[in-house]
């Protein structure tokens, strides 16, 4: 059986049954678990399936856009390695955005507490994460919150930004493509991101490898605006070349 086929296969039968498990995909269909594993992952990059632990569940069971607690289980120790290694983003005793996202989350609370930070964020559960830190002066943006991330939105954050300049930004996505750059499926956090990048003098992006090849519905910023990307060690040779070849340093965790 080629791989078209069987992706064709295990995405029947993922919206048949509402999840795969990979170890019964792999007797059912005579290859390997691994066979499978790049099998989910190729589905995910198309925005088919959602990996979950030993299998995947497809994207039309999950609403749109998978909430929050549904994706902090998702690939943790691939965001735990990329949240470290933007420590070294992180300008000492500067100004940073942190953007509404489960990676980024994970950067908020490895943030240093020996230097003096100001931190200016949109996201709810970031703000709780660092409101009673001595050495962070925060800033939570207004708005109403959007559910699914917890995510502030709307025209107030956004005039907020405007009298902003800060040292870095650093955006979580939903989709990264050399052609549309970084996508979002929802057009508020996507005018929120890209008033980030528009406030922040250097933008980095935290993205693990199923975010690459992905467009979502709102457009945030052509990759000329990005100047670096940090995701993990599973990204496929071909989209990291591609993503260097557009302009943003890659930085593989």
């Amino acid at each position: 059986m080629y791989a078209p086929e069987r992706h064709q296969a295990i995405l029947a039968k993922a919206r048949h049954q509402g999840r795969v498990e990979v170890r019964s995909l792999a007797e059912e269909l005579d290859v390997t678990p691994e066979t499978i594993r790049r099998d989910l992952t190729a589905l995910e990059r198309r925005g088919l399936l959602h990996r979950a632990h030993g299998g995947a569940i497809p994207i039309d069971r999950l609403s749109v856009e998978p909430d929050v607690s549904y994706r902090e289980g998702m690939l943790s120790d691939e965001k735990e390695r990329i949240a470290r290694m933007a420590l070294s983003e992180v300008p000492q005793g500067g100004s940073i955005i942190i953007d509404a996202g489960t990676t980024t989350a994970r950067l908020a609370a490895l943030l240093p507490q020996d230097i003096d930070l100001t931190v200016v964020t949109n996201s709810i559960p970031i703000a709780a994460v660092l409101a009673t830190r001595p050495n962070i002066q925060l800033h939570l943006l207004g708005g109403h919150v959007r559910p699914l991330t917890l995510a502030m939105v709307g025209s107030w954050p956004e005039d907020a930004l405007r009298s902003l300049s800060v040292d870095v930004a650093f955006l979580g996505i939903n989709g990264l493509t050399p052609e549309r750059g970084l996508t979002t499926p929802d057009l508020e956090e996507a005018r929120i991101k890209s008033a980030f990048v528009d406030a922040a003098r250097r933008t980095v992006v935290l993205a693990d490898h199923t975010k690459f090849g992905r467009e979502d519905f709102g457009h945030v910023a052509p990759l000329s605006r990005i100047d670096t990307v940090i995701t993990d060690s599973s990204i496929d040779n071909e989209h990291l070349l591609e993503i260097e070849m557009a302009g943003p340093d890659v930085v593989v965790a």
